[in-house]
């Protein structure tokens, strides 16, 4: 099967942009994120999308942004918090090389924010973060081959756990200790 060698999903905020950034860069390849296809493809940012045409005008978008880039890309993929929703998306994920990153609401409130542009997180942010999650764990957990936490670690001790556990070369040395 062609397609990337790592997908990313997880919460917003958990890091995925930021460790698939620093895998792209050690194994020598590049980093695609979905959410900024959708942003590209629509010509305005995610949270006029969600006030514009509705949430499921956007999923539709996520899906079509997701099978593309799973069909073209070979570098590292980072999906939307929300993209593992779509029956189709999952049963494109399988077999797959997929990482969970995980966090608890804390660290997620101290990442995303109370007041960052997030649609979904509007009114009450705690509790919704927590509601999406009880939603989205589950799916998650189904994807993915590997689950890493990224709560209390640095971006490259994520990457470094996630290189291990799926057993890829890298393109660079290893740090030094």
């Amino acid at each position: 099967m062609t397609g990337p060698a790592i997908v990313l999903v997880g919460p917003m905020g958990v890091g995925k942009s930021t460790v698939g950034a620093i895998l792209a860069e050690r194994l020598g390849v590049t980093c695609r994120d979905t959410d900024q296809d959708i942003v590209e493809q629509a010509g305005k940012p995610i949270s006029e999308i969600f006030l514009d045409e509705g949430e499921p005008h956007f999923r539709e978008l996520e899906r079509a942004a997701v099978r593309t880039a799973l069909a073209e890309h070979t570098g590292v993929l980072a999906l939307g918090g929300g993209a593992v929703l779509a029956e189709e998306t999952r049963a494109l994920l399988a077999g797959r090389p997929v990482v969970f990153l995980e966090m608890g609401v804390a660290e997620a409130v101290k990442r995303v924010g109370l007041d960052a542009p997030r649609p979904l997180l509007v009114i009450n942010p705690r509790q919704q973060w927590r509601k999406l999650m009880e939603e989205r764990r589950p799916l998650y957990t189904e994807v993915a081959r590997v689950v890493v936490s990224t709560e209390d670690r640095t971006p490259d001790d994520v990457a470094d756990e996630i290189l291990a556990a799926l057993q890829l070369p890298t393109t660079q040395p290893e740090k030094q200790q």
